[in-house]
């Protein structure tokens, strides 16, 4: 991936915003690698993808490749990065080297990969305090603890080795929580590439057909508008597989009278999108799958009617799960009052994870859903986050109901999700996954048509 020299401020921005952290903290210094590339069998590697956040603070594509940063007098940004290479770029491909990855991509210097080894130990010495991604990867903490008994080695020459250490990875995962305007845009624009890949899904789908027939339609979508890769691997259940929350697309027949269930999305430049959309294999939903239809996009209408500035991250989920609590009630899934269902939580029994996540690099993305700080005591816990501008999460309820002596048969193997990608705004949400309908009549015109 090749980042135009013209988009690369945000990074050097969001480095800056970790150099400012970092100097509140008393200063110091800042290591983080990026991914390792990891052998998938024999000689065989798996598509090499860089750590998140490597790359949020370097847009920095390549393997081998070690982020520095440096709080102090004068602050300094340090890239090390595999050295040029003819005889291997024959083989693996282009290097950008260190000679031009200093200029490239912005850093004040720019170092072979190997020297790592050596420079760390002098660059460690006299720092005040470490931030480095703590526990996260055990290779990084074996070096780490080399580096510093090399640098306590050097004690009588008066070097110190740094007294206090934070968690580099807690400090960015507060930074990628709220999305800056570069940000947001990549995520609408792998956003509209995911609602494409949908449309052209259900267009093709038909009674006859494999799941693995349309996980590949979702596939050439994605790349033929230029997405590196899936965001995660692709759920396309059909029939009573679609109560399997994470099923893998398999061989099972598209049959005449079955719902079809796909949750995917792609990734752009980093970035992941996430929709799930339910229709029939026949182009028409039949009478208890549009009554469950119907209530699973009431649910999250009021999920995202609560998804705007100021409200609380769990206010979106208790108001989908009234919604489908009553629902179950009035289908006969479930017995008894409201409030009784509410506080037995029988309701899990069909619908049984919450209604979103935050999404971004990861697509269960970082960040706490509680508010940073202490808990005030064991009984009562952090509050939930407080939703903000910029924050981006999925708003994606359902329902799943598998046979059973007491469930109303019209019902049985009928798995429902919905979900979209909303950005929260000034006033509210932007859903950025609406290319793809969602409304009932209109799934099923478009698959008339």
């Amino acid at each position: 991936m090749s980042i135009p020299a013209q988009d690369l401020s945000p990074f050097a921005a969001r480095r800056r915003r970790v150099l400012d952290v970092m100097r509140a903290r008393g200063g110091g210094i800042a290591i983080l690698p990026t991914s390792r590339e990891l052998v998938r069998n024999r000689d065989a590697e798996f598509p090499f993808r860089f750590d998140s956040d490597f790359f949020y603070l370097t847009g920095f594509p390549e393997p081998e490749a070690w982020l520095v940063l440096i709080a102090g007098a004068q602050d300094r940004s340090i890239l090390f990065c595999r050295s040029k290479n003819l005889e291997r770029e024959i083989w693996d491909g282009y290097r950008v080297g260190p000679d031009a990855a200093a200029e490239q991509f912005g850093f004040d210097r720019a170092l072979p990969v190997e020297a790592l080894a050596d420079e760390l130990p002098k660059l460690i010495a006299d720092q005040p305090a470490l931030f480095v991604p703590m526990g996260s990867d055990r290779l990084f903490d074996t070096h780490l603890r080399g580096w510093l008994e090399r640098v306590r080695a050097m004690g009588r020459s008066g070097a110190t080795a740094p007294a206090s250490s934070y968690d580099l990875r807690a400090i960015l995962a507060e930074m990628r929580l709220v999305k800056d305007a570069f940000e947001i845009e990549t995520m609408r624009r792998a956003g509209a590439i995911s609602a494409g890949a949908h449309v052209r899904a259900m267009r093709a789908s038909r009674p006859g057909l494999r799941e693995y027939e349309i996980e590949a339609e979702l596939l050439h979508e994605f790349r033929r508008h230029g997405s590196q890769s899936v965001a995660y691997n692709s759920i396309v259940a059909t029939g009573h597989n679609a109560c399997v929350l994470h099923y893998r697309a398999g061989d099972a027949e598209l049959k005449d009278g079955d719902l079809l269930l796909i949750d995917a999305g792609c990734e752009l430049d980093g970035y992941a999108s996430d929709i799930t959309r339910t229709f029939p294999v026949n182009g028409r939903f039949s009478g208890p799958q549009r009554a469950l239809y119907d209530l699973v996009q009431e649910a999250q209408n009021a999920a995202a009617a609560l998804t705007r500035p100021g409200a609380r991250w769990n206010e979106g989920h208790d108001a989908a799960v009234r919604v489908l609590a009553q629902g179950m009630i009035d289908e006969g899934l479930l017995t008894g009052t409201l409030d009784g269902v509410l506080e037995s939580q029988q309701y899990t029994r069909f619908y049984m994870h919450r209604t979103g996540h935050w999404l971004g690099m990861d697509v269960h993305d970082v960040g706490d859903y509680r508010e940073p700080g202490a808990a005030a005591s064991a009984d009562e816990p952090r509050p939930w986050r407080e939703l903000r501008p910029g924050m981006v999460l999925t708003i994606e309820p359902g329902i799943y109901v598998r046979p059973a002596a007491d469930v109303p048969e019209r019902f049985w193997d009928i798995g429902i999700r919905i979900e979209d990608d909303a950005v929260v705004t000034e006033s509210g949400c932007e859903l950025i996954t609406r290319g793809v309908p969602v409304a009932a009549d209109e799934i099923e015109a478009l698959m008339r048509g």
